[in-house]
């Protein structure tokens, strides 16, 4: 049996992190990387054995990659604070630490999200599937600054079981959030030597709700549904209009 190793970053989790740790306690070792959370994060932790770093915040990928660096496993499982493996997925999980020879580097899984209470089926979110199982030395995570994902080299097999994501609880979490991610995708534009465009402002957004209401069947997903979509073109729409912001300070 091949050794697993969890990795898991977090700022002030302590409504979300004894879920995640219960839902992966089974694993060979569990590596936190911490920000210096001033909440009980670190005293729930202790609790479960866990690895834990402490050190400046320098990035979502950058964060990653350090944990993954300390850690021993020969299989690597990226998990976000308020995520949940299912008692289904940590058998197909199991089942490939089994093999002695796996034919693919990484594995994906279909991640269910659960966003103010609901769980969203449609919206372009479900499947939603993410790569979040791989060889440790098959991959490393984005520098990006935000919505990091696993670079791999390799073949990606695919889980049938979901990964749980309780991302939101209600918008007041959600636009505590909103603020510092639409200013890190407007900095990673500008970083990327993306020239800002009048249409991307006006269209993106009106493309984004579009799609999710109404070709991703958003609409079946209630109330909830609607203001994930009208939350999502917003946020499409700050994005572009920081991004302006930034053009501007380079003129």
């Amino acid at each position: 049996m091949h050794k697993l190793s969890v990795i898991i970053i977090t700022k002030n989790e302590e409504q979300n992190i004894r879920a995640c740790l219960e839902s992966v306690r089974w694993a060979d070792e569990i590596v936190m990387v911490d920000s210096y959370s001033t909440d009980n994060t670190i005293a729930i932790a202790k609790e479960f054995n866990v690895k834990i770093f402490q050190r400046d915040w320098d990035g979502f990928g950058a964060a990653k990659n350090f944990a993954m660096s300390q850690s021993v496993g020969e299989w690597i499982l990226w998990l976000d604070a308020d995520e949940r493996v299912t008692p289904e997925l940590r058998e197909e999980i199991l089942s490939v630490l089994a093999l002695e020879h796996s034919p693919y580097a990484a594995y994906s899984m279909p991640r269910r999200a659960n966003f103010l209470g609901a769980w969203i089926n449609h919206c372009g979110w479900y499947p939603g599937r993410v790569e979040r199982l791989f060889k440790k030395f098959a991959g490393k995570i984005s520098a990006t600054k935000v919505h990091e994902h696993l670079e791999i080299d390799g073949a990606i097999g695919a889980f049938k079981n979901n990964l749980l994501h309780y991302t939101d609880p209600d918008l007041f979490h959600y636009y505590e959030k909103y603020n510092r991610y639409t200013t890190l995708a407007a900095e990673e534009l500008a970083d990327r030597g993306k020239k800002f465009h009048l249409s991307t402002l006006l269209f993106n957004p009106v493309w984004i709700f579009i799609k999710m209401y109404f070709i991703r069947l958003g609409f079946l997903d209630g109330i909830p549904g609607l203001i994930l979509c009208v939350c999502s073109a917003n946020y499409v729409f700050t994005k572009y209009a920081k991004h302006w912001e930034l053009s501007k300070q380079g003129t």
